[in-house]
C-alpha cells in the first residue's frame, strides 16, 4: 500500500507529480510557501520540449489544454550582434518540437487538475526532521506541522529537504541575470519590437547580453546577462531601481539604442536574478522516505531546460510510485537513477550553453551552434 505522498513545492515540478499520482488513485498533499495561486507573477515564456517537458503533460493527461497555451510564433529566434545587426534568423518551423507557453497559465492547468485542497496555501517549510524507518516530521513558519512517510521535495534552489540527501549548496557561476519588462512595445517602441522579433532574441557580446522575448499582448520580456563577481553585483543598489538601471545601462554604452531600450525604456523595476548552480553530477545515496526533483536535485543555468527537467521528474516519479504500490523504496531508487544521467547531461549541456551566449567568441559561437542544430536536424 502506497502511504500518502508529501510535497514541498507547488512549482510545475511538484504539480505534475501531484496530477500523475492523482491520476493513479494515490494521495498527495502539496505545502507550497505562497499564500495564494495568484501571489505573484509567474515569470515569462517557457519553451515546452517534445521529448521531455511534453512527455510530462501527456503522462499528466493535460495535452489537449497544453494545445491551447501555445504562443504561436513564439519558437522562432534571433541573434544580433551590439549593432542590432541580424546574424541569425529562425523562424517558428510549426513543427511543436519547443512550443512556447506562458509559465503562469501552464501552472494553471496543472492546479485547475487537482482535487480541492490538495495545496496548502502559506506553508513554508522551516524545519524537518528525519525519525528514522523513512518517517519526517516537518515544521512550517505559521507554528503547524506534519508527518510524512514519503516526502518529495520540490521546492527549488535553496531546497529544505535537500539537506536531508545531500551537503551540496549552490554556488554562483558568475554570470547574474536582470529581469525587466517592456509593455506596448509595438506601439511605443516599434524599433525594439521589430529587434525582438516574434520570439526570442539573443544580442551578446563577450560578458555581456541582451535577451528578450516576444509575450502576448505585445510585451516585450528581457534578461540583461552581465559576467560579473558577486562583489560587484553587490554594489548595485537595487531597491533604488532607477539607479540600478541606469548602472546596468551604463554597461552597454554603444550599443544600439533599438536593444539598450529594453534597460532604458523598462516600465518596470530592474529585478536581480543572480544564476546559481548544483554541481553537474549532484547525486546522493538512497535515503529512505524522501528524495528530490527539478531545481532542488540538479540547479544548473537557464538554458530551456529547467522547467522541461522539473516535469520530468515528477511524472517519472510519479509513475515509478505507482507502478511499485507495495515497494516504494525500489520506485525512488529506479527514479533517481535515471533522473541522475539525464540531469548531468543536461547540466553539462546548459554550461556550454552559457559559454556559447557570453564567452570570448559571442555572438559568433552561438551562430554556429545553432547553425549546426539546423544542419543536424537535416540530417
Amino acid at each position: 500500500m502506497t502511504p500518502p505522498v508529501t510535497i514541498i513545492g507547488a512549482g510545475l515540478g511538484g504539480l505534475t507529480l501531484a496530477r500523475v499520482l492523482h491520476l493513479h488513485g494515490i494521495a498527495a498533499e502539496v505545502y507550497e510557501a505562497e499564500a495564494s495561486a495568484m501571489a505573484r507573477t509567474q515569470g515569462g515564456m517557457l519553451d515546452i520540449h517534445d521529448d521531455s517537458g511534453q512527455l510530462a503533460i501527456k503522462t499528466a493527461g493535460l495535452f489537449d489544454e497544453f494545445r491551447s497555451l501555445i504562443h504561436e510564433g513564439g519558437q522562432a529566434s534571433r541573434v544580433l550582434d551590439r549593432h542590432a545587426q541580424l546574424l541569425l534568423d529562425e523562424p517558428d518551423d510549426g513543427t511543436g518540437g519547443r512550443p512556447e507557453v506562458h509559465r503562469g497559465a501552464l501552472r494553471r492547468i496543472l492546479l485547475d487538475s487537482l482535487p480541492a485542497g490538495t495545496i496548502r496555501w502559506g506553508k513554508k517549510l522551516t524545519d524537518v526532521v528525519a525519525r528514522g524507518e523513512g518517517r519526517h516530521e516537518l515544521t512550517f513558519d505559521d507554528g503547524s506541522g506534519a508527518s510524512t512517510n514519503l516526502l518529495v521535495g520540490a521546492d527549488g534552489a535553496w531546497s529544505k529537504v535537500r539537506p536531508l540527501l545531500s551537503s551540496a549548496e549552490p554556488k554562483y557561476v558568475g554570470t547574474s541575470f536582470i529581469e525587466m519588462y517592456l509593455h506596448d512595445a509595438d506601439m511605443r517602441h516599434e524599433a525594439t519590437a521589430e529587434a525582438v522579433g516574434g520570439g526570442g532574441l539573443f544580442a551578446i557580446a563577450p560578458g555581456k547580453g541582451i535577451f528578450a522575448h516576444r509575450e502576448p499582448g505585445s510585451t516585450l520580456h528581457a534578461y540583461i546577462a552581465l559576467n560579473r563577481p558577486a562583489a560587484w553585483i553587490a554594489g548595485i543598489d537595487f531597491s533604488d531601481g532607477p539607479a540600478a538601471g541606469a548602472r546596468i545601462a551604463a554597461e552597454f554604452d554603444g550599443w544600439a539604442p533599438a536593444l539598450t531600450a529594453l534597460i532604458t525604456a523598462a516600465d518596470t523595476a530592474p529585478v536581480l536574478r543572480m544564476i546559481h548552480a548544483l554541481p553537474n553530477d549532484h547525486r546522493w545515496d538512497r535515503v529512505p522516505g524522501v528524495t528530490l526533483l527539478g531545481d532542488a536535485a540538479h540547479l544548473m543555468p537557464p538554458a530551456g531546460e529547467g522547467a522541461n527537467l522539473a516535469m520530468l521528474d515528477g511524472a517519472e516519479l510519479g509513475q515509478a510510485i505507482a507502478a511499485r504500490p507495495d515497494d516504494v523504496e525500489a520506485a525512488l531508487g529506479i527514479y533517481e537513477g535515471a533522473m541522475f544521467l539525464r540531469s548531468q547531461s543536461a547540466a553539462a549541456g546548459a554550461h556550454q550553453v552559457l559559454e556559447l551566449c557570453l564567452g570570448e567568441r559571442a555572438p559568433f559561437s552561438l551562430v554556429e551552434f545553432f547553425t549546426g542544430m539546423r544542419g543536424t536536424a537535416r540530417d
